[in-house]
């Protein structure tokens, strides 16, 4: 590419000024000069990849989609579609997000008024997988603006660590549907001191923003 033109009086320039010495540094000094310049770059792009939202989308019977910023994909559970966590520099689980299937048995009525019973047999199974695990409460929740579900909340200890859980069970809009999703999202209880309880599972930080995000379709 050409030098753009520059009147005499102006120069000389920043690059002419350092020409002499560059073309006079060792060989050693320059590809040190150059490896560092290439690492700075890789590390602004990393930086600027961590402040852009990624999203996810599922399709299938159940289609969904969420967005999600400072977590990373990994292997979902056995029977999971997606999970997203977050671990410190010495592994440990500091969040998860993680969408499961769901699927009601034929019912008839109000949708929660299934809900809470289908949660009684459900919380046997978080007992049976989790240690320590403690039911503590559950009933209807907003998710957003568009859709409201029924949560379960325990504490229970995972790898070792305790962790505040609050899982959200979710159904498209209509009469009778019974696919859905349970939206499992976990909390260390030293990840931070914003989190406190599993009813505050979600209401800050870095699963915020896929609970919120969430949307069927």
């Amino acid at each position: 590419m050409a030098a753009v033109p520059m009147k005499a009086e102006y120069g000389p320039t920043l690059g002419q000024l350092l020409a002499p010495r560059w073309r006079a540094a060792p060989r050693l000094a320059r590809w040190l000069v150059v490896g560092a310049g290439v690492a700075l770059v890789a590390l602004a792009v990393g930086l600027a990849l961590t402040l852009v939202n990624a999203t996810y989308s599922h399709g299938g019977r159940v289609p969904f989609s969420f967005a999600y910023r400072g977590l990373y994909r990994t292997t979902p559970d056995r029977g999971g579609w997606v999970k997203v966590q977050s671990r410190g520099a010495d592994g440990a689980l500091k969040y998860s997000f993680e969408v499961d299937p769901l699927s009601l048995p034929s019912y008839s009525g109000d949708l929660f008024a299934e809900l809470p019973l289908y949660a009684a047999g459900y919380e046997r199974t978080l007992q049976r997988r989790y240690s320590g695990f403690v039911l503590r409460g559950e009933g209807k929740t907003r998710v957003n603006n568009n859709m409201v579900g029924y949560q379960v909340l325990y504490t229970a200890e995972l790898e070792g660590e305790q962790v505040y859980g609050r899982e959200v069970l979710l159904l498209p809009h209509g009469d009778g549907v019974r696919e859905g999703v349970d939206l499992v999202m976990l909390t260390a209880a030293d990840a931070t001191p914003q989190v406190r309880s599993p009813l505050e599972v979600a209401g800050t930080g870095v699963l915020l923003r896929p609970l919120k995000t969430f949307a069927f379709g």
